[in-house]
């Protein structure tokens, strides 16, 4: 089929009755790819196949492979931030709140581990072009961040920097997380019911170790 055909199709494609769900299909088809063979295996031509639309397609809702990329990480990041909120929303005693917002990250992650590698994965080389992308991490964040100040005001962990210790609680439970889904600790986990324990564990040491200090007399 030459260009020229494609770039009518295409214009058919994006003005017809399927125009406002292309880019809604097109988003699918990417997420089952990576799914399927990972952000590596990924590109335009074979999420347009799986689509059902021109190759030509796709460029009328995203300029390139790394928009559509871009556009599977910020559903990732609205996922895990969705999951992140409910535990909040539910759970009120500081100190058991922030050990669950770990378990549910490690809990998304076992569950979309496609998803979390491309989200924090070198395939978007500028995560921060991409504005909807960068909401939606942050968005992600901000539970980490809340569940850390209301332990602090609770009397839970000593005073300080919120965002540096939400950081420091984020790299222990991704950290986890990347080890479980690359089972570099299949030794010892089993089951996402093990991994989840394991989760509660390490994310209570980590409260312990930001434990207000004693006072010396």
């Amino acid at each position: 089929m030459g260009r020229s055909t494609e770039r009518r199709r295409a214009v058919a494609e994006a003005g017809s009755g399927r125009g406002g769900d292309l880019a809604a299909a097109l988003l699918r088809a990417a997420e089952a790819l990576i799914v399927e063979r990972g952000p590596q295996g990924f590109s335009l031509r074979e999420v347009a196949r799986r689509a059902r639309v021109s190759e030509a397609a796709p460029y009328w809702h995203f300029a390139n492979k790394e928009a559509l990329l871009a556009a599977v990480a910020e559903a990732g990041f609205v996922a895990l931030a969705a999951a992140l909120e409910a535990v909040r929303d539910r759970i009120k005693e500081p100190g058991r709140r922030l050990r669950e917002l770990g378990i549910a990250y490690v809990r998304f992650a076992l569950a979309h581990p496609a998803h979390l590698r491309l989200m924090f994965g070198p395939e978007i080389a500028d995560k921060a072009a991409s504005p909807g992308l960068k909401a939606a991490a942050e968005r992600a964040f901000a539970p980490l961040i809340a569940g850390i100040a209301d332990a602090q005001r609770a009397g839970r962990i000593r005073r300080g920097d919120a965002e540096e210790m939400a950081v420091a609680a984020w790299s222990l439970v991704h950290g986890l997380s990347a080890l479980l889904i690359d089972r570099q600790l299949a030794h010892r986990v089993t089951t996402a019911r093990d991994a989840e324990i394991l989760a509660g564990r390490l994310t209570r040491l980590l409260q312990t170790g930001l434990a207000p200090r004693p006072i010396k007399a």
